[in-house]
Parts: structure tokens; C-alpha cells; sequence
């Protein structure tokens, strides 16, 4: 009878999908529910685990080495809080509801592709990782049914409860909420520390839609400032930025000479990738597409860079093997825009020198604009539910004129070169 009862307990726990795991950031977080621990469970979710959330920052911040898995699964926890909050106050949020917004806030990011938003539009054209992630919600909702029915509808915003995307995608959703205390803890970076339970307790729904309670808007200006730190000093640090337009750079190289017929090492996906200009249109309509982005990561990438580091092509031995051991390019950054003249200048120069053997400098100077929108009034604007009742903008609200200062968004120009 004893081995019988020992036997019938293992059987137990191997189906128990009631798991809880050890998050760094906020201790333990549950899994609600079977669906739930299934579709994290899955391969599409389990790739997550080979994208860095920081893409190369890592190159600045050591410690920036945590994966977009961690990040969806701390918006979960998140989520889970903000959505017994608002049934604590009263709002109706159904049992397929509550499961559908966690669904979508957990498969938020599952479109991006290797190092996240730095190759988003080279990998394919001009397909934003939202997308995909919507193409990976309707590949899921084939297999698992309704409920992945419903989390699409929330995270397209064709939902009748506006509020509920809004959880999701918005100027003070739980993706924001997390990556911000999630990118501080990882990266070192202590600006970025919010209050995220204080932020979530402050939530409340006003005709629909989400609203956050006066006696919260200080821990909001606090949001917004932490968030507008984040990026100059982590997110677009000017090191950072210089690294990642290297990889792009790279990776157009290699792109181009496997275009051109030359021989590029690359796993089954990157080289599906770099030969192919993939669309929108087709991630809609072949379904081998999405098969394929499925199996690239950052493991593709990087597996091409330390083999491309003794390629024949010039250009992209160099690229690679600057990446690879870290010789990242100087960057200059200015806020009026470089002129074509400094940029050939520039050029000039890397054709003229020696060291750089008459490397194309097309691959090796490039200069773009970066822009830091801490809050944008025009999208989704936050908005103050004030003790009177009524709806003020967050700008108008705040006593604190950095939050208006905090609304125009700041943009800088950089020129990136080999020394």
C-alpha cells in the first residue's frame, strides 16, 4: 500500500502545471493556470529564452544578459496584480478574460527576433516584431483554441473592453512597468527603479478605458523621469548604439555577398533570412515563414559572427571580429544632423588610410538619428482620474514642469566611424 501511495503522488506532481518560479526581481511568481503553463511550455515561448532583452548593452553593462523570457514572464506577474486590483474595485473582468490578457501580455514580445529591436528591420522588411508577434498568437490559436482567440483580440485592440489593451500596450502598461525595474536590476542602472506596486494599485477604469487615481501621479512623474533616464543611459547609451549599427552593418554585409553568390556561413534559418527579402505579406501567406523565424535567435547571430571573423570579405571579417572582441567604433553625437559633407569627409578618410586597406566605407560610416520620447500625449496619452471626477492629461495634471519639458521628445544625431 505504501509503494502504491508513493507511486500515485509522482504521478500527481508530473501533471501539476501549478508552478511557481524564482524571479530575481520580484521573488516568486505563479503560473495561473494549465493553458497558461502549456503555451510557456511551448517552442515559440521557450525561443525567448535566446533573445536578449538588451540586445548588446552587455558590451557596456555586463550584467545586461537576461532574456526576453524573463521579461515577459515579470510582466505576467505584473499583470496578474493590475487585473485583481481593478476586480477589487469593482470592474468586470470574466474568467476568460482575466486568462485572455495574460495570454496577450505574456506573447507580447514573442515577435521579436535575434537582439531585439536591433536587426527588427533587417531580418525581415520592414515587419515590426508587433506583427509577428500577432502572426505567432493566430499560429498558437490553432492549436490551443479560444482563449488565444480572445488574447488576439486584446492585444490587436479589437476588444470591447479598451482598458484591457491598454494593460498590455499603452504608456503605462505592465510591459513598461517591468522592463524598466527589470533593465535597472540587470543592468546596474538604479534611475530606472520604479514603484511598480504602488503604480498598479493606483489603476482604475473610466469609461472603458485606464486611468490612473490622482493620488498617484507623483509615482507616474517618477515613471515617466526613470523611463526618459533609461534611455540615454542604457537603451541608447551612445556605446550601445554603436555596437548594435556594427551588427546591423554586419549582417547587411553578409546579406549582400550571399545576394551576390558568394559563399556565407549561416544556420538553416539566418540563411533562409539573408537570401530571402521577407514581407509582410508573407508571413501572412506562407506559412514556412513563420516556421522559420521560429528557429533564429541570438544564436544564429553569433554563431555567423565568429565564423565570419575570418571570411575572405574584408568588410565583414572586419565588422565581425570587431564585434566579437569588442572593438566597437567611436561615435559622435551632436544635436543638429551630421552633413553629407562631414559624413563623406568622414569617408574620406577610411579610404584614404591604410589600416582600413581600402575597405568599402559604405559598410564602416553610418550616422542616424536617435530619439527619446519619454511620454508621447499623442499616443495613448496617460491620463489623471482627479478627485472631482474629472479626466485631466498627465502633462496638465503634474505640478512638476519636467513632465510637459518630458513630453517633447529629444532627438540627437550620431556619426559612427572606426577609428
Amino acid at each position: 500500500m505504501k509503494n502504491k501511495s508513493t507511486h500515485l503522488q509522482v504521478k500527481l506532481n508530473r501533471n501539476n502545471k501549478k508552478k511557481i518560479i524564482n524571479d530575481p526581481v520580484y521573488g516568486f511568481i505563479a503560473i495561473p493556470d494549465d493553458l497558461i503553463f502549456d503555451i510557456i511550455e511551448h517552442p515559440f515561448m521557450q525561443r525567448l529564452r535566446r533573445i536578449s532583452q538588451l540586445g548588446l548593452s552587455h558590451l557596456v553593462y555586463p550584467g545586461a544578459i537576461h532574456s526576453r523570457f524573463q521579461h515577459v514572464l515579470g510582466a505576467m506577474h505584473l499583470m496578474m496584480q493590475a487585473v485583481a486590483v481593478l476586480k477589487r474595485k469593482g470592474h468586470d473582468i470574466s474568467e476568460e478574460e482575466e486568462r485572455g490578457v495574460l495570454l496577450a501580455i505574456l506573447l507580447h514580445d514573442i515577435g521579436h527576433g535575434p537582439f531585439s529591436h536591433a536587426l527588427e528591420f533587417d531580418i525581415v522588411n520592414s515587419v515590426t516584431h508587433e506583427d509577428i508577434s500577432g502572426f505567432f498568437i493566430k499560429r498558437l490559436e490553432r492549436e490551443f483554441g479560444s482563449d488565444l482567440e480572445i488574447a488576439l483580440s486584446i492585444f490587436e485592440n479589437k476588444h470591447d473592453k479598451p482598458f484591457l489593451h491598454q494593460l498590455v500596450s499603452s504608456q503605462m502598461d505592465m510591459d513598461r512597468l517591468d522592463y524598466l525595474n527589470r533593465d535597472s536590476f540587470y543592468s546596474g542602472v538604479s534611475e530606472g527603479i520604479i514603484g511598480s506596486d504602488r503604480l498598479i494599485e493606483m489603476l482604475q477604469v473610466h469609461n472603458g478605458k485606464l486611468v490612473i487615481e490622482e493620488k498617484g501621479i507623483y509615482s507616474i512623474e517618477k515613471f515617466i523621469v526613470a523611463r526618459r533616464l533609461m534611455y540615454w543611459q542604457v537603451y541608447l547609451h551612445k556605446t550601445v548604439v554603436s555596437a548594435e549599427y556594427m551588427l546591423i552593418y554586419a549582417l547587411r554585409r553578409a546579406k549582400k555577398l550571399v545576394k551576390s553568390g558568394k559563399d556565407v556561413f549561416a544556420s538553416p534559418s539566418l540563411s533562409f533570412f539573408l537570401k530571402e527579402d521577407i514581407l509582410v505579406e508573407d508571413f501572412k501567406n506562407k506559412e514556412e515563414v513563420i516556421d522559420r523565424f521560429a528557429q533564429l535567435d541570438d544564436f544564429d547571430i553569433l554563431a555567423g559572427l565568429k565564423v565570419w571573423s575570418s571570411h575572405e570579405d574584408e568588410v565583414l571579417r572586419f565588422l565581425s571580429s570587431s564585434i566579437v572582441n569588442r572593438r566597437l567604433f567611436k561615435i559622435e553625437i551632436s544635436r543638429n544632423p551630421f552633413s553629407l559633407e562631414q559624413i563623406e569627409n568622414r569617408k574620406n578618410i577610411i579610404n584614404s588610410s591604410s589600416k582600413f586597406n581600402g575597405l568599402d566605407p559604405e559598410f564602416l560610416v553610418f550616422s542616424d538619428k536617435l530619439v527619446n520620447k519619454a511620454y508621447n500625449q499623442k499616443h495613448q496619452n496617460i491620463n489623471i482620474l482627479m478627485k472631482s471626477g474629472e479626466i485631466v492629461d498627465l502633462a496638465e495634471a503634474s505640478d512638476n514642469l519636467n513632465i510637459s519639458a518630458l513630453a517633447k521628445p529629444v532627438e540627437k544625431y550620431f556619426l559612427c566611424y572606426p577609428e
